[in-house]
């Protein structure tokens, strides 16, 4: 499952998601600091944002950071000038 099927509404078996979900979960608990799945992030998000909007991959930044109890995920997009 890519990480935007989640967001985008395709439909799967909950049994399915929930095992993803687990997997993303375990995998971050794994990780010392930077989650494994932010590099595949960031080329999946490049990869839909350039089907609407030129952007280049240095021009996408995908972080995680803790924040007390939460963990936030950041995402900044540069966009060309559209003069």
């Amino acid at each position: 499952m890519s990480f935007l099927d989640y967001f985008l509404g395709s439909r799967r078996k909950s049994a399915s998601v929930a095992k993803d979900r687990l997997k993303l979960i375990l995998a971050h608990e794994r990780s010392d600091g930077t989650p494994d799945f932010l590099p595949a992030l960031q080329e999946e998000l490049l990869a839909v944002i350039g089907k609407y909007i030129p952007v280049e991959k240095d021009q996408i930044s995908v972080n995680m950071e803790r924040r007390g109890d939460f963990e936030v995920l950041e995402l900044n997009v540069l966009f060309p000038d559209q003069h």
